[in-house]
């Protein structure tokens, strides 16, 4: 791996970044995802449950440059970040070597307008209640922790993390409450997370932490209200109902988070116009020139 960030000439002032859990990129891509994307004027993709090996993935997304991280079983996983110019710096460690986190953590370094920024595409586990899953996902969750200090103050973390932070995030919270994406334990993280930072906090699950002063930017910018979700089970009319969970984000420093100027979840129109089952998230950051 190079030691030279990529300079993203054409992107002088602003960069727009898009996340969206894909379900599986060569699904997305024959569903209608190249159509969208052709559109959206999107300087940084970032990708998660790809799917796919290396091949597959420039396949579906000629002309961009590609870094990602494959999971080891064929078929699972995967997280990619996808940029109009080649990314020369990138890692795709995360954690000691028990650390299961082979296609869920890539980041990569960018050069904007002169100042360089890390933008993470992160796939957290699923996890399950009281099982082994969940202790991974636990595990997983320590490593962002420990990471997320490290990433410098212009960093953006952009992914499916499948928690909901608050009863907003979900809108059926309380049949979920003892259910992974939503457990206390969970929560606590991201209340860690999002905690001012170097503050000591007390936690959803009711122990105390210190804040590490990110930002959540769609609460940020939606405000206190219900979602918007950015996933809906396939399950039942959830997608008509908007029966959904908010667990796509972009975690920024608070640095960068003041450079937002937009944030918004693309939902898709209708049920069957839809190329995955979690919609793209897109802020767009701006730079001084």
């Amino acid at each position: 791996m190079s030691a030279r960030p990529i300079t993203l000439a054409d992107v002088s002032r602003s960069l727009r970044i898009a996340s969206v859990n894909v379900n599986g990129i060569r699904a997305a891509v024959r569903k209608g995802m190249s159509a969208w994307l052709e559109t959206a004027e999107v300087d940084i993709l970032t990708l998660q449950e790809v799917r796919a090996q290396p091949a597959d993935l420039a396949a579906a997304l000629p002309g961009w440059h590609l870094v990602s991280d494959e999971a080891l079983a064929k078929g699972r996983a995967g997280v990619a970040i996808a940029a109009r110019e080649p990314l020369d710096v990138w890692r795709v460690e995360l954690g000691d070597d028990d650390l299961d986190s082979k296609g869920r953590w890539v980041e990569a370094d960018i050069d904007v307008a002169g100042e360089r920024v890390t933008v993470v595409s992160a796939y957290v586990f699923t996890g399950e209640a009281d099982t082994e899953k969940q202790v991974s996902k636990y595990a997983f969750l320590d490593a962002m922790e420990t990471r997320m200090p490290q990433l410098g103050d212009l960093a953006v973390i952009t992914g499916d993390l499948n928690v909901g932070h608050r009863e907003f995030d979900i809108r059926n919270w309380r049949g979920n409450r003892k259910k992974a994406g939503f457990l206390p334990r969970e929560r606590a993280y991201v209340d860690r997370f999002t905690g001012a930072a170097g503050a000591e906090i007390e936690t959803v699950d009711g122990e105390r932490g210190t804040g590490l002063g990110w930002v959540d930017v769609g609460r940020r910018f939606a405000g206190e209200v219900d979602g918007p979700y950015t996933w809906w089970s396939n399950r039942g009319k959830a997608f008509d109902t908007d029966t959904g969970w908010r667990i796509d984000y972009h975690l920024a420093t608070p640095r960068l988070a003041e450079r937002v100027t937009d944030y918004r979840v693309v939902r898709a129109p209708s049920w069957d116009t839809r190329w995955s089952d979690h919609a793209p998230v897109v802020a767009d950051y701006v730079f001084p020139g």
